[in-house]
């Protein structure tokens, strides 16, 4: 089967993120011939979400996400599929094993029935996933990443945990009974791409369709700190589990997005980890071991004396008039992070195409610069005191990364230092420009022209060794 439509096409492609594709062009007897369905997508990720910003700009006249934001949440995406360099998903891995070793019965890999009962059940299962991840703390310590944007638009549904999939693999392991793991691969791809585009504000309802599909209108309400939408409507394509299982809310007062307690960073490692460390500190504050472990196994809320998913006492009040944290910065300092970002993406979308030419070596050399600048933009995006000196470093590794031909300079004639000493400069000259005001920033202004100092004497410490 699979040869109505090419896989690799346009269309496919584009209906693969609406669930439109049929089980004649979506089956396959091999595990290595289930196309990379996600990978495909991204193209139309890219376009949905400037159509967004274009639609959005017409209607309210402001844009949909921010940069700050939307970097943010796209780099989430980068970091979650990191793992995938390493090894095959946990998910795929834990479900070939459980197929070979111990199902029950094996339903033919090209029957359309096949094909519907594994949507069914991946779908059920997701909505399991989705559950013990905001009722479990220690699954929560992951998801909550998915959960951190304070605003609700598609670059929103890229802000994925680099580790959620270590824990979600083992709700699946029922399909593996019966269902082949070619089926299983395709419909896991299909029910996370069917989530992409109902993360917008601007599809208010679709009617009908309300009442069985999960749609924006229903994912607003769960992405809502509002007392009303937490833990609510965790389906995935399907709101049908939801409705049976007592988790379905109607969005009614005005969703106020984003985490109870936001972060108000955009420090990307702090985004992914912060809960865990969270947790730990807790459970610390407990004497008994039983206490100590409920603060991992229970729901995030939950506190000795309380019920296993604890209350919203706590929380503070949602009013409706809170502001997303975003303080404002430089129009040059914004186009050094949207360049840089842009450069790195580069970088991380040879490292994937490559991957399997490349040494294990470049290949953690690479990993290791991507995930140093994102960390080094999160920092200028905090406007931290130390991040003139971490661009500084980063700088420098760049510079030496396409010097050894680990990285691909963006212009050939980029390739030396010339590159990064303007970048630096300019990094440096924004910032005293526009944070001499205040004391706080006065001293990050300091810090970065130290660092524009510090970065032309490593070029030319560098260039007397002969390593540039």
């Amino acid at each position: 089967m699979a040869e109505a439509v090419d896989p690799g096409s346009a269309s496919a492609g584009f209906r693969s993120l609406f669930f439109m594709l049929t089980p004649n062009e979506s089956s396959y007897r091999d595990l290595e011939d289930v196309p990379q369905y996600v990978q495909q997508a991204t193209p139309f990720f890219v376009g949905l979400m400037v159509l967004e910003l274009v639609v959005g700009l017409l209607k309210t006249r402001s844009t949909v996400p921010t940069i700050k934001d939307g970097l943010t949440s796209v780099s989430c995406g980068m970091i979650s599929r990191i793992p995938l360099l390493f090894m095959r998903s946990c998910e795929l891995t834990a479900y070939v094993l459980v197929w070979d070793r111990y199902r029950l019965l094996e339903l033919p890999w090209d029957s359309a029935w096949t094909w519907w009962l594994t949507f069914v059940g991946v779908d059920f299962c997701y909505y399991w996933v989705h559950r013990c991840a905001h009722e479990v703390a220690i699954i929560w310590a992951s998801h909550q990443v998915h959960h951190s944007s304070e605003y609700y638009n598609l670059s929103t549904a890229l802000r994925q945990s680099l580790t959620q999939q270590f824990t979600s693999w083992i709700f699946y392991l029922p399909v593996a009974l019966v269902a082949p793991p070619t089926v299983f691969a395709v419909h896991i791809q299909l029910n996370l791409l069917y989530q992409f585009w109902i993360h917008t504000e601007l599809i208010r309802d679709l009617g009908p369709l309300e009442w069985v599909f999960n749609t924006p209108k229903h994912h607003r309400v769960h992405h809502g700190r509002n007392e009303y939408c937490i833990d609510k409507n965790y389906g995935g394509i399907l709101i049908i589990w939801d409705r049976l299982f007592g988790t379905f809310a109607e969005e009614k007062d005005k969703v106020v997005f984003g985490l109870v307690f936001p972060i108000n960073t955009f420090e990307i490692l702090y985004v992914q980890l912060h809960y865990y460390l969270n947790l730990w500190r807790r459970s610390k504050t407990y004497k008994t071991v039983g206490d100590k472990l409920s603060t991992f196994l229970k729901g995030p809320s939950w506190s000795p004396g309380k019920t296993r998913l604890g209350d919203h006492a706590d929380n503070p009040e949602v009013t409706g008039q809170e502001v997303p944290h975003g303080p404002s910065w430089p129009l040059p300092l914004r186009a050094y992070v949207v360049i840089h970002f842009l450069l790195a993406l580069g970088t991380y979308h040879d490292l994937f195409e490559n991957k399997m030419m490349l040494s294990q070596l470049t290949v953690l050399g690479m990993t290791g610069y991507v995930l140093l600048t994102l960390t080094s933009l999160g920092f200028i995006m905090d406007q931290r005191p130390t991040a003139a000196l971490l661009e500084t470093l980063r700088c420098v590794v760049m510079v030496t990364m396409q010097r050894y031909g680990c990285m691909k300079p963006l212009l050939s004639s980029l390739a030396g230092p010339t590159e990064v000493r303007p970048n630096c400069n300019l990094w440096a000259g924004s910032t005293v420009k526009n944070t001499s005001q205040k004391k706080k920033k006065k001293n990050l202004s300091i810090y970065a022209a130290r660092a524009c100092v510090t970065f032309d004497n490593a070029v030319s410490l560098s260039d007397s060794l002969g390593l540039i």
